[in-house]
């Protein structure tokens, strides 16, 4: 078998600087835990392109909390468990719940605009997989946007937030002892701060984003290539549930050439009452689930691909004309326009969608404070797994997380530092792949580790990502260091989906059809040891509570 890199190969740093704090990622996580943690120490936030041009600008359906009249954080739990297919941890998801309401009171005290109701409430629409109008929403349906603005203006405007733009984070800087001592850079810009480099510190934020890139269709954006799981991995960190990737069933299809990101139909459109049809003009979601076309996302995905597989259609339609022109233009103009630009005018006609990949509910194990396995080194937002999504994200829950876990990173940086320590020499053995294998890499994940997996399918991914990594690149660079770190993670994701012998959540086997609470009711850890992922099993608490609901909803 072919090992991982330990470690990229890399120039040795030709500059060294210092911060307290190092963020890595500047979405809704990176941004909130810079402007949270500053008064613990200096701050440092490294992003891989502009501070806008993270994953958060996306989101489009809007941020889930217990907003609205009658709603309570009991009741948000109640359908995050469910979603969750009996893997989430309770704790975890109460405080999602519990603290959501105050996060988003302060990001609308940080000036971020929501819509509002003609009396001045809060505007609240429904997703699916929620029991309540939860979600709110800035711009119709450029949430994302509006939030990421908001945070970017409030980090200008502090002076004590250093940001690095264009930079690559490499590898984490072994500290004596253990622990985190820095990392590593790559920073394309000009004059002192260019190539690689060093940053001294004694905490590093991970807040990087996803995965998407691993697959060849995806909703995610191009700076979305794992790098701080494959970081962590290198670094000693455990990483839990990366079986676990959620496909939008609602991702605008543009055809069987189109690759990379694709336009995402946003949940809320069926929130506001668009359904799925199939060729025949058949709404097959009927029966399948007690919320129809607003079902988890998992359950809908899985719906799509089989009345795919039953009729050979590549895409199936997304009807919402009944809206009409006003409400297309008021509520989603931003889909609206995104449709236009592809030849679909929805007002008129159908939308051809199908799955895509979307999210990684796994990541980077954390704590509830975001503390990973590796002392100094935190985790929050896409890139973590708090343990509040288990086996199937519930719908706007990525935006709390990445807001509530990221805040309380910051008080516990507030409490207390972790000490700096002094660079250890490291052993690790470094290695790159080219860059030109992530294309074949992508069509390996997406034909034998996507939405529908086997035995053998994944049997034969995990071979052929094997082969790919017993090739050498010639030179170290960008490409070459991301497509390493989307080998480093699909190595470990195939794995974990290969082990993982049922079906659960986001996680569908068709040789295991069934959800298997007595086996796997637990989560599944790994680790890089010597360059090869390995597995533990990590039980669930034993005073879970089994729920009856569509599947099990309980607490590790």
């Amino acid at each position: 078998m072919s090992t991982l890199p330990s470690r990229l190969a890399a120039p040795r740093p030709g500059w060294t600087t210092y911060a307290d704090v190092v963020v890595i990622g500047s979405g809704i996580a990176g941004l909130t835990a810079a402007l949270q943690a500053r008064a613990a120490g200096s701050v440092m936030v490294v992003t891989k392109d502009l501070l806008s041009a993270g994953s958060t600008q996306w989101a489009q359906g809007g941020i889930a909390a217990a907003l609205g009249p009658g709603d309570t954080p009991e009741q948000h739990l109640h359908d995050t468990l469910v979603a969750g297919a009996g893997l989430c941890d309770e704790d975890a998801v109460r405080v999602l719940v519990t603290e959501g309401p105050e996060a988003v009171h302060a990001l609308i005290a940080l000036g971020t605009q929501f819509d509002h109701t003609a009396a001045g409430e809060l505007s609240l629409t429904r997703e699916g997989g929620h029991l309540r109008d939860r979600i709110a929403h800035a711009g119709g349906d450029a949430t994302g946007a509006e939030i990421q603005r908001a945070l970017v203006a409030a980090v200008h405007a502090a002076p004590d937030i250093e940001v690095i733009e264009h930079a690559l984070v490499l590898d984490l800087i072994p500290g004596v002892g253990g622990g985190v001592a820095g990392v590593t850079l790559h920073v394309m810009g000009e004059g002192q701060r260019d190539g690689v480099g060093a940053v001294l510190c004694r905490a590093v934020v991970l807040a990087s984003g996803g995965l998407g890139q691993v697959y060849s269709a995806t909703t995610n954006p191009p700076v979305a290539t794992g790098d701080g799981m494959a970081l962590a991995l290198r670094g000693g960190a455990v990483l839990r549930d990366l079986e676990f990737v959620q496909f939008h069933p609602t991702v605008m299809w543009l055809g069987a050439e189109s690759v990379g990101q694709q336009p995402l139909i946003s949940e809320a459109v069926r929130g506001e009452g668009a359904f799925l049809v199939d060729d025949a003009g058949t709404r097959f979601m009927t029966g399948q689930h007690p919320l129809a076309d607003l079902a988890p996302r998992d359950v809908v995905a899985k719906a799509i691909m089989r009345r795919m597989r039953e009729s050979g259609a590549e895409h199936l339609w997304l009807d919402a004309r009944h809206f009409g022109a006003e409400k297309w233009q008021r509520r989603f103009p931003t889909i609206l326009a995104t449709c236009r630009s592809h030849g679909v005018d929805p007002v008129t006609d159908l939308i051809p969608v199908a799955p895509a990949c979307h999210y990684a509910s796994g990541g980077v194990a954390t704590d509830l404070h975001g503390q990973s396995s590796v002392p100094g080194l935190f985790a929050c937002g896409e890139v973590a797994c708090s343990g509040v999504h288990g086996a199937n994200r519930l719908a706007s829950n990525s935006l709390l997380e990445g807001l509530v876990f990221s805040r309380r990173i910051a008080l516990q940086l507030l409490e207390g530092l972790p000490p700096r320590r002094e660079p250890a020499a490291d052993p690790r053995v470094e290695g790159l792949v080219p860059g030109s294998l992530r294309s074949d890499l992508q069509q390996v994940m997406t034909e034998r580790a996507g939405v529908l997996r086997s035995r053998d399918g994944l049997a034969d991914g995990a071979e052929a990502l094997d082969l790919l990594a017993g090739k050498v690149a010639d030179e170290a660079g960008v490409d070459a260091w991301e497509t390493t770190n989307l080998l480093t993670v699909s190595r470990a994701l195939v794995a974990a989906a290969g082990a993982r012998e049922e079906t659960r959540g986001s996680h569908w086997r068709e040789d295991f059809p069934e959800t298997d609470d007595v086996a796997w009711s637990r989560h599944l850890d790994v680790t890089l040891v010597e360059g090869v992922p390995r597995l533990a099993g990590s039980p669930l608490r034993p005073d879970r509570t089994d729920r009856t609901d569509r599947t099990a909803g309980g607490t590790p």
